[in-house]
């Protein structure tokens, strides 16, 4: 398939399709020239979007994703030429501790917007990992030094920001909701109403106004099935993942276990 067409296949609007090509671009670079690259910061649904024009291009190895630690959310999509197995997160990704008084501590959405008031690109920027006294930025390497000297306040807290090494990342731990019920059918409706604690007539008008995220797609179909694993967000609601889906009970309903993350 040529890249027009792999471009009409996985790019679902011409926002997305100018980020695919940007992919395509790095992908063929890092094979022409044999050298490493990398794009920049990509949410999960940029990534999903990522993955399906790989799968789609038959570029099944030679790729893989860092965020400059384990579970991290936004991640770059590194290519690897033949003599590179790993990804070299350090040659791209630089982490930054801002410290503050406990008293003054900015909220996740203060330091963001004070990033951003910066002038950087979203792109740019990776997690934020939020402690009592600072808090820790994933960003591109070539912002770093920039953002050092820079990035003096959020909100009304005063910052001291210095470099660290990926490894020094304090990540705090993810505060989940167990939630165990049975429902009818594994339809996102169904699914989606435990998980956000709604009514499912109200779970299918989320769906249907195009507030639902299943794996980082908007999904439009309320009978669209859910899988164990699978991960279900909806704007304002939150996101939460099918754990585990269990035995039929004697009625005919599935057992669930719903983690929420808070």
């Amino acid at each position: 398939m040529d890249r027009r067409g792999l471009l009409d296949r996985a790019a679902r609007d011409a926002e997305e399709r100018v980020l695919l090509s940007h992919v395509l671009d790095k992908c063929e670079q890092s094979r022409e020239r044999g050298i490493p690259t990398h794009t920049d910061f990509l949410s999960p649904a940029q990534q999903r979007g990522a993955e399906d024009l790989l799968r789609a291009a038959a570029v099944h190895d030679g790729w893989a994703f860092a965020g400059g630690y384990d579970g991290a959310e936004r991640r770059m999509l590194c290519f690897l030429p033949d003599w590179q197995e790993q990804p070299d997160a350090e040659a791209c990704i630089a982490a930054l501790r801002a410290r503050f008084r406990a008293e003054d501590a900015p909220s996740h959405r203060d330091l963001l917007g004070s990033l951003t008031a910066l002038g950087v690109a979203r792109g740019k920027l990776g997690d934020l990992l939020v402690s009592g006294e600072s808090a820790d930025a994933l960003v591109g390497r070539d912002v770093a030094d920039y953002l050092v000297s820079e990035w003096k306040s959020a909100g009304h807290a005063r910052l001291s920001v210095s470099r660290i090494a990926l490894a020094e990342l304090t990540v705090p731990e993810r505060r989940v909701k167990e939630i165990r019920d049975t429902v009818a059918t594994l339809r996102l409706d169904a699914v989606a109403s435990t998980g956000f604690a709604t009514s499912r007539a109200k779970a299918a008008e989320l769906i249907a106004s195009g507030r639902v995220q299943l794996n980082h797609r908007e999904t439009l179909k309320p009978d669209a099935p859910v899988r164990e694993g699978d991960v279900v967000s909806a704007r304002g609601l939150g996101k939460f993942e099918l754990a585990s889906v269990g035995a039929l009970s004697k009625k005919g309903r599935t057992a669930i276990l719903i983690r929420r993350y808070l």
